[in-house]
């Protein structure tokens, strides 16, 4: 069973940087592949997004802070996160990009049809 793996996590101060990676225990990455986040109270919500030809995309409130390199090692999708903010303290995960459940509500939820396409999480805590 292919699983998602991310790392990276932990407690900084705001405008500190982390950088979370997302590794595959099988197959190559063959889909767009995403991050996302949920801090506690809240919804799931979109970080950033890779397609497999290299095309990022970045959510409005981290865009210009956060970035997705371009030459992530084989099986591994990393998130450069810069100049961190309190708000920024979630739970991150990675997924493959077009899970169809989480976003919105709760992210990687074992209810779902598509729970084995997300990570495990990885906790960003900023302190401010």
């Amino acid at each position: 069973e292919v699983r998602l793996m991310e790392s990276g996590g932990g407690s900084v101060q705001a405008g500190g940087s982390l950088t979370l990676s997302c590794t595959s225990s099988g197959a190559t990455f063959d889909d767009d592949m995403a991050w996302y986040r949920q801090a506690p109270g809240d919804e799931c919500e979109f970080v950033a997004i890779i397609s497999r030809d290299g095309t990022t995309y970045y959510a409005y409130s981290v865009k210009g802070r956060f970035t997705i390199p371009q030459d992530n090692a084989e099986n591994t999708v990393n998130l450069q996160m810069n100049s961190l903010k309190h708000e920024n303290t979630a739970a991150y995960y990675c997924a493959h990009a077009d899970v169809q459940y989480g976003l919105g509500s709760e992210c990687a939820d074992p209810e779902t049809p598509d729970f084995n396409d997300w990570g495990q999480r990885t906790q960003v805590t900023v302190s401010s």
